[in-house]
């Protein structure tokens, strides 16, 4: 198995090497400039299509600094990859994508990509989760954003999970079949909301912090923020649950 680890503080997961626009190229450096690419993106006057509502499509997560990956094959400065460290529908291995091979460097020999996993008696509280959702509050909401300075909803729980040791899904989704579920009117502050149109599978995700309040990261032209369920949240709000791993109640 060839496992590589990633050398640069973020590096995006693209679709295909051949989908990246011309105002992507900052992030497709040797050293890539996240800050320089978001702000091209976010710059007054940029079309629709090279904003940050262009990327639905053609990016689909990140991977940060020090994270294995592995390698399935390299081409044109291209490397296929599986992110383990994101379980992921896609491939029972991990999160699946393309990535700079620039933005890797090799592994030592041997080297896997398991993670420590908290002992029970250190497992992180769900108010843990939720105050480390808060540091992120205000933060401009990134399609395929896992990464401290650009998140969207699922990556808000995935990243906030990661940094207390945990290891969760990339998407929705998925992070609602992994979770515990919890009946609606039960969940408590950590707990997950899961949202879905009907006939469609989970589309947002957004953190439970009480009295009907939610934390999240709503969509593109928005920001990470803390706020009541609105009515169009509550009609499609389809089940609630519970991150294994988080300590729980009577535990």
């Amino acid at each position: 198995m060839n496992v590589a680890h990633v050398g640069v503080p973020v590096s995006v997961l693209w679709r295909g090497p051949d989908v990246a626009r011309a105002i992507d190229a900052p992030v497709l450096r040797d050293e890539p400039d996240h800050a320089a690419w978001l702000a091209a993106m976010d710059a007054d006057g940029v079309a629709e299509a090279d904003s940050r509502f262009g990327l639905d499509g053609r990016i689909d997560s990140q991977v940060l600094a020090d994270e294995p990956v592995v390698v399935l094959a390299q081409s044109d400065g291209w490397s296929q990859v599986i992110a383990p460290w994101q379980p992921s529908r896609h491939d029972p291995r991990g999160y699946p994508g393309f990535v700079r091979t620039s933005h890797l460097e090799p592994a030592d020999p041997g080297a896997g990509f398991e993670r420590t996993v908290p002992a029970a008696e250190q497992r992180p509280d769900p108010l843990a989760f939720v105050e480390g959702a808060r540091a992120y509050l205000g933060l401009p909401y990134l399609w395929g954003g896992v990464s401290p300075t650009a998140l969207d909803c699922s990556g808000l729980v995935h990243l906030v999970a990661r940094e207390l040791g945990l290891t969760v899904p990339r998407d929705a989704d998925d992070q609602q079949v992994a979770c515990v579920p919890v009946e609606l009117g039960a969940e408590q502050p950590g707990d997950l909301y899961f949202f879905a149109h009907p006939g469609r599978t989970i589309h947002h995700v957004g953190i439970a912090v009480g009295d009907g309040r939610m934390l999240h990261a709503p969509g593109t032209g928005t920001r990470v923020v803390e706020e009541e369920m609105s009515q169009d949240r509550k009609d499609t709000l389809v089940g609630a649950g519970r991150l294994p791993g988080l300590l729980t109640a009577g535990a």
